[in-house]
């Protein structure tokens, strides 16, 4: 997921996407130098998110559906399990809420009209 993370591989994921590139077609997008491209193509590489073969004296980038089904599955697991504590979190102040009165959070006896005696 850090490989993911930074700005330029997203980019990078996002390119490679629509199909196999090489590092030249890739970094022509960006404005950071090639070799810094290559480099970050490494960290996708070793990360699994990306492959490479060779042809002449090109290397030629694709995603790597492997590595980023992974990827899927941990942004997923991050997901689920972030929304089950907003639930519960929601489910706790809902109890709080109903255990004062069930007014709105924040409100206070000054906010509440008085009664004629």
């Amino acid at each position: 997921m850090e490989a993911a993370a930074e700005p330029n591989r997203r980019k990078l994921l996002q390119l490679l996407a629509s199909g196999e590139q090489t590092v030249q077609e890739l970094a022509s997008r960006f404005e950071v130098s090639r070799p810094a491209i290559s480099q970050h193509l490494a960290v996708l590489q070793s990360a699994g998110l990306v492959s490479a073969r060779r042809e002449g004296r090109f290397r030629y980038y694709q995603v790597e559906p492997a590595g980023i089904a992974e990827l899927r599955r941990i942004i997923d697991t991050f997901w689920t399990s972030e929304l089950d504590l907003l639930v519960a979190d929601a489910r706790a102040a809902g109890k709080t809420l109903r255990g004062t009165g069930g007014g709105y959070a924040g409100s206070t006896d000054a906010n509440k009209e008085e009664e004629p005696p």
